[in-house]
């Protein structure tokens, strides 16, 4: 996962980047998922913390261990309050460095998709999680392009310029997840989708976080001409709807889902 570390090694803009859609779908995922309390959690790609944050608030944990390749984020992450009430680590997923049956819930939120061998995190997420334990996480759907991006690609595309592609893009859909899971001899797999709608002051604070320089689409819009880049901001800003106060919304879907680990 070394390409998608050094693309997410900015804690701060990535945070700025998705921190707020973050809260947004995981919110409505752990309502859904309706965890036990008093669990063993592991939060797997957990970034900056923002969904960790969310489970010590919403879901009365007895644990919470956090992982995330990369180490600018948890270092990040290190430095919130929310540190002292989850042990952030530096992980890969693909890997992980724990011992059988640790956890009683496993989680992922938007990674599954940028994880190279999903088989093999699957089943490392299936040997630390209690027999019967819950497994679950959500990505954004990618393969429609729906995801919080869709309106910045179409506007590349209305350049003639074609956006860089997103790691998994197939993969983010249902019926693929489903197929994963059932590889892994989950059970009770369920699924839904997720749809948020996330509101900016303005179309320049939602442009300024949504292309960051460091990811590769941020840094395709830089490479533009000024008139180029003028007409992709344009083509964004008139797909937007602007509210009477002059705030803008944005939308987008996220796939999520949730299973049974195999006795």
């Amino acid at each position: 996962m070394a390409e998608d570390t050094q693309r997410f090694s900015d804690g701060t803009a990535y945070e700025q980047f998705m921190g707020r859609w973050t809260r947004a779908v995981g919110t409505i995922f752990l309502d859904w998922l309706a965890p036990p309390t008093d669990a063993r959690w592991l939060d797997i790609g957990c970034g900056t913390g923002v969904f960790t944050d969310l489970i010590v608030s919403t879901c009365s944990p007895a644990k919470v261990v956090a992982i995330d390749p990369s180490e600018p984020q948890i270092e990040l992450a290190r430095k919130k309050p929310i540190a002292q009430r989850a042990d952030f680590r530096v992980a890969d997923a693909q890997k992980l460095p724990f011992s059988d049956k640790a956890f009683d819930v496993v989680v992922s939120a938007l990674v599954i998709n940028f994880i190279p061998n999903r088989d093999q995190a699957l089943a490392e997420m299936c040997r630390v999680c209690h027999p019967g334990g819950v497994i679950a996480g959500y990505v954004w759907d990618f393969a429609a392009e729906l995801g919080p991006a869709s309106l910045i690609r179409a506007g590349l595309h209305h350049v003639g310029v074609k956006p860089p592609p997103v790691p998994g893009t197939e993969d983010s859909r249902l019926e693929v997840l489903t197929s994963l899971f059932a590889r892994g001899n989950l059970r009770d797999i369920a699924t839904r989708t997720v749809d948020v709608t996330i509101s900016f002051p303005d179309f320049n604070d939602f442009w300024r976080s949504q292309t960051p320089s460091y990811i590769p689409m941020g840094k395709m819009i830089e490479a533009l001409t000024q008139t180029d880049r003028e007409k992709v901001i344009e083509s964004v800003r008139a797909k937007l709807p602007v509210g009477p106060d002059g705030r803008i919304t944005c939308s987008a879907r996220a796939n999520a889902i949730n299973a049974r680990a195999p006795a």
